[in-house]
């Protein structure tokens, strides 16, 4: 009896699975976002497939790797774009984002924003961690401000979320950035602007 049950579950997720690969990729990114799972839009057809699978199946919503993280909001400015008398045409251009729940309007758009939740699961579904650059900070203050995703750069040094944030929001910088590039694939592409001095 219970082989059975097992047998049926399995075949269950593979008729589930076969119709999932037959949807586009907007409507499994859809899916994705009423099924609250984080990162959806940064997410590849093959990714999309298993992650909606599961959450089909009752699975990896409540276990899904971002929900532990901690909630920053949006921050002071509640992710609205900064303006200044330096603002570029990148920003100008840019798709304004103020919500995890906000999709790109295309692949390879631009993308700009303030809001601390945004920049932060963007970071970490891409593997990126807070960082600074070495040796360009005075006293207490962070210097330059990065994202380490692990590469060759030793000049990194990582921080929290919370000395980023604070050094990102007292700068009064954007953070502009792509979710894909044209061709769908996920973009690790992003510029901190400081719109009043734009070399910052």
């Amino acid at each position: 009896m219970t082989e059975k049950r097992a047998n049926e579950t399995q075949d269950a997720a593979e008729v589930s699975e076969t119709e999932l690969r037959e949807m586009k990729v907007d409507e499994l990114r859809r899916e994705a976002k009423d099924k609250n799972i984080s990162g959806a839009s940064g997410m590849r057809k093959e990714e999309l497939v298993k992650e909606v699978g599961d959450a089909r199946s009752g699975g990896a919503t409540a276990d899904h790797p971002d929900s532990g993280a901690e909630d920053l909001g949006a921050g002071p400015d509640g992710g609205r774009i900064r303006h200044g008398k330096d603002s570029s045409s990148s920003l100008k251009y840019s798709q304004e984002v103020t919500s995890t729940e906000d999709e790109p309007e295309r692949e390879g758009r631009s993308l700009a924003t303030t809001h601390h939740q945004v920049i932060r699961q963007w970071a970490e579904e891409r593997g990126g961690a807070p960082a600074t650059v070495e040796g360009t900070g005075h006293g207490d203050q962070l210097g330059v401000l990065r994202i380490d995703f692990g590469g060759e750069d030793s000049n990194l040094r990582r921080v929290s979320w919370e000395e980023w944030f604070n050094t990102f929001d007292g700068r009064g910088l954007n953070f502009i950035y792509q979710e894909q590039r044209t061709d769908g694939t996920q973009s690790n592409f992003f510029r901190l602007e400081n719109p009043e001095r734009e070399d910052d």
